[in-house]
C-alpha cells in the first residue's frame, strides 16, 4: 500500500510556517538557536526557540492548555482544512491521530512547581495531566473532534519518527483511512538538567561530526502531516525500525540498531543504498553518537550520498526531532520549495580522522532537477530505540 504526506505543518526554531522554515532551512541559518539563562540553575545554555506567541486552545479544552499543546496546534492549524475535508469525505471515525512527545507538558508543570515553593499553593488552572504523556494525541483529536484511534508514541529521540510506521499499520490493517501524524517537544528545565548532567550539553553551537564536537543543543518545535492513500507530490516510500537495546543512554559503537533501521526502511521502499539522494542525518554532535552513525552510513551508503545534520541550526527536538526532520524531507523534495537543494551541514569544517567520512554538504549545494527523488532519515534513541524513514517523490 502506497501511502502519501498530502499537507505540512511545521513550527520550529526556523520558523512558523513552511515557506519562513523552509528559507532558513536550505540557507542554514542559526538565528533560532540563542542563550537562554534560566534553564540552568548555574550558567546560560544555548537553546532552540519557537518565539512569538502560540494559538488558545479552545475553552472546551482548558483542562490540556500547556505549551507543548499549543506548539502542536500552532502546526496543525497549517493543515487543518485539510484534515478537516477529509474527515468529512470519511468520517471523523475513520481518521487517526499518532503524535510522538518526550516532554509533553513538564515545562507548566515546573512552573506550577515553583509557584507551589515559593507561596504555597498550586496555581488555581493547573491540571496535572497536563504533563501526561497521552494528552498529545487526545488534545489533537479532540480540537480536530476526530473519533478514530488515537494515541501518544513516547520513545525518546524516536518518537515522531514512529509515528509515521505506527499510522502505516492503522491503514494497512483497515482500522481507519487517514491519519494525522507528527510531534511536538518543548524546553523544560528537566530535560536541560538531565542533558547537563550526563554532561552532553555544547557549551556554545554544536558541532556534528567535527574533531571539535562537545555536545548538543536542545529546541523545540512541532511538526504534523496528513497521510492518506491518495495521491499527492510526497510519499512516505518506507519505514525501518529496530531496538538494539545496547545500553540505556549509550548507542551501540558500531551502530548496529541504526544500520539495521535503515536497511529496512530501504527495504520496504524497494530502493537501493544508491538511489537514495540525500540523508538527514541523526547526529546529536555527541561522540558516541556521531561515530557510530558514521560508521553505519559507511556501512550501507556510498561516500558520496549527500548527507547532513540540521541540529547544528534547530538544536535537538527531541520527541519533535522525528517528525521535523521529515519535514525537512518534505520541503526538499516539494518542488515549491527547494528547487533541488538540500539543507546544508553548518559546522566548523574540521574533519574528525577517527571516524568514516560523510558526503557533509555546504550552503547552497544542490542536486540538480530531476523528477525523481528518494531522501532518508534518521531518529535514532535511548535505549537503542532508533527508526528511519524514507520519503520520496515521482516514485
Amino acid at each position: 500500500m502506497k501511502l502519501h504526506l498530502n499537507a505540512l505543518g511545521v513550527i520550529n526554531p526556523l520558523g512558523r510556517s513552511k515557506h519562513e522554515v523552509a528559507r532558513n532551512l536550505f540557507a542554514g541559518s542559526r538565528t533560532g538557536l540563542i542563550s537562554r539563562n534560566e534553564l540552568l540553575p548555574d550558567r546560560s545554555v544555548r537553546v532552540g526557540v519557537v518565539s512569538g506567541p502560540l494559538p488558545e486552545l479552545p475553552a472546551r479544552l482548558a483542562p490540556l492548555d500547556c505549551r507543548n499543546n499549543r506548539l502542536a496546534l500552532a502546526a496543525i492549524g497549517q493543515i487543518e482544512n485539510d484534515i478537516r475535508a477529509i474527515a468529512a469525505r470519511v468520517g471523523p471515525h475513520r481518521v487517526a491521530v499518532v503524535m510522538g512527545t518526550s516532554t509533553s507538558g513538564i515545562a507548566d508543570g515546573e512552573a506550577a512547581l515553583l509557584q507551589r515553593i515559593t507561596k504555597g499553593e498550586w496555581p488555581e488552572e493547573f491540571r496535572y495531566s497536563r504533563q501526561e504523556i497521552g494528552n498529545l494525541a487526545g488534545c489533537v483529536a479532540a480540537y480536530l473532534e476526530l473519533s478514530g484511534p488515537a494515541y501518544t508514541v513516547a520513545t525518546a529521540c524516536s518518537s515522531s519518527a514512529k509515528v509515521f510506521a505506527s499510522a502505516q499499520r492503522l491503514i494497512a490493517a483497515g482500522l481507519c483511512d487517514a491519519a494525522v501524524v507528527g510531534g511536538a517537544d518543548t524546553l523544560c528545565r528537566m530535560t536541560l538538567g538531565g542533558f547537563d548532567s550526563l554532561e552532553l550539553l555544547a557549551k556554545d553551537y554544536c558541532n556534528p561530526f567535527s574533531r571539535n564536537r562537545d555536545g548538543i543543543n536542545i529546541g523545540e518545535g512541532a511538526a504534523v502531516f496528513l497521510m492518506t492513500t491518495e495521491e499527492s507530490a510526497v510519499s512516505l516510500l518506507g519505514v525501518g525500525e529496530s531496538s538494539d537495546a545496547y545500553h540505556v543512554s549509550s548507542p551501540h559503537p558500531e551502530g548496529e540498531g541504526a544500520a539495521l533501521a535503515m536497511t529496512r526502511a530501504l527495504e520496504a521502499a524497494h530502493l537501493r543504498p544508491e538511489q537514495i539522494d540525500y540523508i538527514n542525518l541523526h547526529g546529536t554532535a555527541t561522540a558516541l553518537n556521531d561515530a557510530m552513525e558514521a560508521r553505519a552510513i559507511n556501512r550501507i551508503f556510498s561516500e558520496r550520498t549527500p548527507c547532513s545534520s540540521t541540529k547544528s541550526i534547530t538544536g535537538h527536538l527531541l520527541g519533535a526531532a522525528g517528525a521535523n526532520e521529515a519535514a525537512f524531507l518534505w520541503l526538499m523534495l516539494d518542488a515549491g520549495f527547494a528547487s533541488g537543494c538540500v539543507p546544508p551541514h553548518v559546522w566548523d569544517g574540521e574533519i574528525d580522522p577517527a571516524i568514516p567520512r560523510l558526503n557533509l554538504v555546504p550552503p547552497q549545494f544542490h542536486l540538480g532537477h530531476s523528477t525523481r527523488r528518494a531522501a532518508l532519515s534518521n531518529s535514532f534513541a535511548f535505549g537503542g530505540s532508533n527508526a528511519s524513514l524514507v520519503l520520496g517523490r515521482g516514485w
